[in-house]
């Protein structure tokens, strides 16, 4: 598979990237910074020597005349960041691009030393605008991890995906030290993707402590495995709920870790995975425009909910996902509600049908057309509604 342009750009000053495996940080790299020096710290021999002696990271930016230094998966030295900081600030005024798939080492480490000398960026999964071409089945099968995407056998890699974090990550870190409780822990979890989060629901199903639970799906978003999406309570008319919901990174990964049997119902499962696959998406898409707005959505105490909502500088909309190829009226209700309290909000209603419509004050679109449709470049009104 040819390297697909991405939609991150780089930016001028130093960085961090962030993205879980898979991503293409890597390749990213090679295509956006051809002409740096690129430390891979995933080496035994060059992370044993910068463990030992940070300082010699000077040595090695003295050595090269790139003025921009790559350190791949730097969380497994943080201890060179006090290095990188101190040649940031120096006369050589060197670019620093550190790349990782887990936050947590480097927390401890000391991102925090940098100062605000190194902006954040993240590496998401494609987005359908990247691909060549867009097959919504495929993606909701397998997801859109350009690991699995370039792959031969994509299901065999997106099997093995899980595995190789829990293996290579969490037992490596000693973050999880009971691996079969964790193993438990991910298939229980899993059916909280796209669901109000309840740990201790999570905790009772698994057989683990609630604390622990707790401490495990840290250890996922720390690994960038998972994320929370928070209630959206500005200005708000009803009483809310106050839990979020988790939402599993990739909708392929989320259907790996997702146990299934005679009891589990297809087009529950095809739900979990068509709304995560909206949640990724609109996370790209707001990550890449560098944090205009942020995603929420919406449910009050009595049960009304809408599915998300995107709230900043880049716009007002709030957002259903029905995995259906016909609208009923009922299925309107939340976005009409949340419409009367919010009267500024676009309404969009995405759903697995082909025309696009316009009920009152909603817009319903279908689904495929509004992923290929969706570019960081781009707000939301300027081409959604298009026809």
């Amino acid at each position: 598979m040819e390297p697909l342009s991405r939609f991150l750009e780089a930016p001028r000053r130093s960085f961090f990237l962030f993205g879980p495996r898979g991503t293409g940080k890597s390749t990213w790299l090679r295509q956006a910074l051809p002409d740096a020096l690129v430390l891979d710290l995933l080496q035994p021999d060059l992370a044993r020597d910068l463990i030992a002696r940070p300082e010699r990271l000077r040595d090695i930016a003295s050595g090269s005349p790139r003025r921009t230094i790559v350190l791949d998966e730097v969380q497994r030295v943080p201890e060179v960041l006090n290095v990188v900081h101190s040649l940031i600030e120096s006369k050589e005024k060197r670019r620093f691009v550190l790349t990782g798939s887990s936050a947590r080492k480097l927390r401890r480490g000391g991102v925090d030393l940098l100062g605000g000398r190194a902006v954040v960026r993240t590496l998401h999964p494609f987005m359908a605008a990247e691909l060549g071409a867009f097959d919504l089945t495929a993606a909701l099968q397998r997801g859109l991890v350009p690991l699995v995407v370039a792959a031969e056998r994509p299901d065999d890699v997106l099997r093995a995906y899980a595995s190789v974090y829990l293996d290579e990550e969490v037992r490596m870190e000693g973050w999880a030290r009971n691996a079969g409780a964790f193993t438990r822990f991910l298939e229980a979890v899993s059916f909280s993707h796209g669901a109000v989060l309840n740990v201790a629901n999570v905790a009772r199903e698994c057989q683990v402590e609630r604390k622990t639970v707790a401490a495990y799906i840290e250890v996922l978003e720390d690994l960038l495995l998972s994320f929370r999406v928070p209630v959206f309570t500005r200005r708000a008319k009803r009483e809310t709920i106050a839990h979020p919901k988790l939402f599993i990174f990739d909708a392929g990964v989320f259907r790996s870790l997702r146990p299934r049997g005679p009891l589990d119902r297809p087009e529950e499962i095809d739900g979990a995975a068509l709304e995560g696959l909206v949640a990724q998406h609109l996370r790209a898409w707001i990550a890449y425009r560098q944090a205009d707005a942020e995603l929420f959505y919406w449910r009050t105490r009595s049960g009304v909910e809408v599915d998300f909502v995107i709230y900043g500088a880049a716009g007002f909309w709030a957002i259903e996902v029905k995995n259906t190829d016909r609208i009923r009226p009922e299925d309107l209700r939340g976005l009409a509600a949340f419409g009367e309290d919010y009267p500024q909000a676009e309404l969009i209603l995405l759903y697995r049908g082909a025309r696009r419509e316009r009920r009152d004050r909603t817009w319903i679109l279908p689904m495929e057309r509004f992923l290929e449709s969706l570019h960081p470049a781009r707000k939301l009104p300027a081409h959604a509604f298009a026809s």
